[in-house]
């Protein structure tokens, strides 16, 4: 029987090395020969570079089902603010999402199930590269991941800076949601900026861009209907003392509903342009779906809170949380076979950064918890 105050400091310890040597997407070489080496001594079979530089470990004990456990390993491309001893190493990468947590939790769930062997069925551990762009998935399902290994349901977890830590949330249905993104390039004729009259001023049409683009959600999606549009970037080829003839805006939608992306995407380029020909300007605009909706399935979902009310106390755990508006590719899995994604809370006095914070840090006191879920979810599901 394992120690588990000592397999909380492995895990802890492997959460740090990883944190200290981030790696983004499909770099995750040095990471992924960590997974594969700690598999390996705890006796699982192991395949690597599944969907590029994805780790597949496979634990069988007699007949049942096969459920999979996924993890992400990447990183986010972030200048690292931390200064504790074990911040990144790595110039412009830091695991500012948690996904070192998440590794480190499932191989600590894996050096737990491998012990107990308290299951019948075959375990398949999917750790997955790329999910911050949303390749990983697509690349380890192109790989056949799912029909190679057999996997008919698979589960997974997320840090979440929304809740506490002690706390699992877990949605029925909608959980996360998809992603759109977009581009928007408007061509005016710049000009001295003493002589405004004489140019048509980007910069002015684009902020009307901007405004414009608000009223999509508020006065053409249905209120029931989840929905955001942001612009995040306005970039021009301006000076301060000129204005420029070209501003490119960049930005993410999100939605539920694949009716309501498609509505966003017309009354978007609807919008640009007409206000860019009432301004005898030009334009181009390029929309791109990234991610598609995680949707949990119901039966999954209730095995999921099952196993974390063993772990966390029922009081601790709610079944039919909201949804986010956030994105994930685990919903690429689930187009395929059902699946569950649940919220492990990570806020305490010491960690309260949003996810992608530069100053951002896994909190070590959920990672023996996350990994002890896994563990009691294969025990009670594949009695």
């Amino acid at each position: 029987m394992l120690d588990k105050k000592q397999l909380e400091q492995e895990i802890i310890a492997w959460r740090h090395d990883l944190h200290q040597h981030p790696e983004a997407a499909f770099e995750e070489v040095r990471t992924a020969k960590i997974v594969a080496e700690k598999l390996r001594e705890f006796g699982y079979e192991v395949t690597e570079n599944v969907g590029k530089t994805g780790v597949v470990g496979v634990l069988k004990n007699g007949e049942g089902p096969v459920i999979g456990l996924r993890a992400d390993m990447d990183c986010n491309k972030i200048i690292e603010k931390n200064t504790f001893e074990y911040a990144s190493q790595t110039e412009q990468r830091m695991h500012a999402c948690g996904h070192d947590g998440h590794t480190a939790t499932l191989l600590g769930a894996a050096k737990l199930i491998a012990d107990e062997k308290a299951f019948k069925g075959t375990v398949v551990l999917v750790f997955q590269p790329a999910e911050e762009p949303g390749w990983g998935a697509d690349a380890m399902i192109a790989d056949g991941v799912i029909e190679k290994f057999g996997i008919q349901e698979i589960y997974g977890q997320h840090n979440f800076t929304y809740y506490p830590k002690g706390t699992m949330k877990i949605a029925v249905g909608p959980c996360m949601a998809a992603e759109d993104d977009f581009i928007i390039q408007i061509h005016g004729v710049g000009g001295h900026a003493s002589g405004p009259h004489k140019t048509k001023d980007p910069i002015v049409i684009g902020a009307e861009v901007v405004m414009a683009l608000q009223t999509i959600v508020s006065r053409n999606v249905d209120p029931l209907r989840p929905a955001v549009v942001s612009c995040t970037e306005f970039i021009t080829d301006g000076a301060p003392n000129a204005i420029p003839s070209n501003v490119t805006i960049k930005g993410d939608c999100r939605s539920y509903d694949p009716k309501v992306s498609q509505l966003i995407e017309e009354r978007m380029r609807k919008v640009v342009q007409s206000i860019c020909d009432m301004n005898e300007a030009t334009c181009e605009v390029e929309y791109s779906r990234e991610f598609i909706a995680t949707l949990n399935d119901q039966t999954c979902a209730e095995w999921a809170a099952k196993a974390a009310e063993k772990i966390y106390g029922k009081e601790n755990v709610e079944l039919g949380c909201d949804p986010i508006m956030g994105s994930e590719d685990f919903a690429k899995y689930q187009q395929f076979i059902p699946g569950c994604y649940c919220f492990t809370g990570n806020i305490d006095e010491t960690h309260d950064k949003p996810n992608h914070h530069a100053c951002y840090d896994y909190n070590d006191d959920i990672l023996l918890p996350a990994a002890e879920w896994f563990a009691e979810l294969v025990k009670i599901r594949m009695a």
